[in-house]
């Protein structure tokens, strides 16, 4: 399958390096491919820069947005929040249109007081997404893990955790659930419904963060356990 890649922090890079070894055709974007790729800065999660990175993954096209977009059947936003929304409509809507955009992106941000949110409560970055891009298919997911647990959710608990997603169109998130089992293993995707579940997705960030910090690991996540009312 051909898939685009908008954006090549790490997240991006751990999605293309796993899905490229799996057999993809995968392009990632970035707003300036040359600049990125001569960039000295070390990326923590994946612990080199984009060109050490892409040495090791030379099949993964590192492009522009918009050519990110033309090539992939099915698209990935996986920018840091602040940049969601110019990585996509420097795509625009014609590469857009029709195709699924899984949104990984979380609109999150830091400051002395700690991280806090720059959307949230009657609006979400997923939900602002969709009303720029009416004609994609957005359905959020994997914005709730680590990138290490996106692609291999096996390396904690045996896979048994659950993964939420949520979306406005039904057919994109039955695709966007097989695909995730297919792609990477996922056995307990759980739909939330419309895409202002997102706004849940997104908040649960700021508890995923307290989880990391008291238990010293990004390897965590949470396993929904449903029950019969009144028991």
């Amino acid at each position: 399958m051909r898939i685009g890649i908008l954006g090549t922090g790490g997240v991006g890079r751990t999605l293309a390096g796993a899905l490229s070894g799996r057999g993809h055709d995968v392009e990632m974007g970035s707003r300036d491919p040359e600049a990125a790729l001569a960039s000295t800065d070390v990326n923590q999660q994946t612990d080199t820069t984009l060109s050490g990175w892409h040495d090791s993954n030379a099949a993964v096209r590192v492009a522009t947005f918009a050519e990110a977009a033309a090539h992939g059947e099915v698209l990935m936003l996986a920018t840091a929040g602040d940049g969601s929304l110019a990585a996509t409509a420097a795509a625009g809507d014609d590469l857009l249109d029709g195709k699924v955009l899984i949104d990984i992106s979380n609109p999150l941000s830091w400051s002395d007081q700690g991280p806090s949110l720059t959307v949230m409560n009657t609006d979400s970055l997923a939900e602002q997404v969709q009303r720029q891009h009416p004609g994609a298919h957005v359905v959020k997911a994997l914005n709730t893990v680590t990138a290490s647990v996106m692609v291999d959710p096996s390396m904690l608990g045996g896979g048994d955790h659950t993964l939420p997603i949520c979306g406005n169109d039904d057919d994109a998130k039955r695709q966007v659930t097989r695909w995730l089992g297919e792609w990477f293993g996922w056995r307990d995707v759980l739909d939330l419904g419309d895409l202002s579940g997102a706004r849940a997705t997104e908040a649960y960030l700021l508890f995923w963060i307290r989880l990391y910090q008291a238990t010293g690991s990004p390897i965590v996540n949470t396993k929904v356990v449903r029950g019969r009312p009144g028991r």
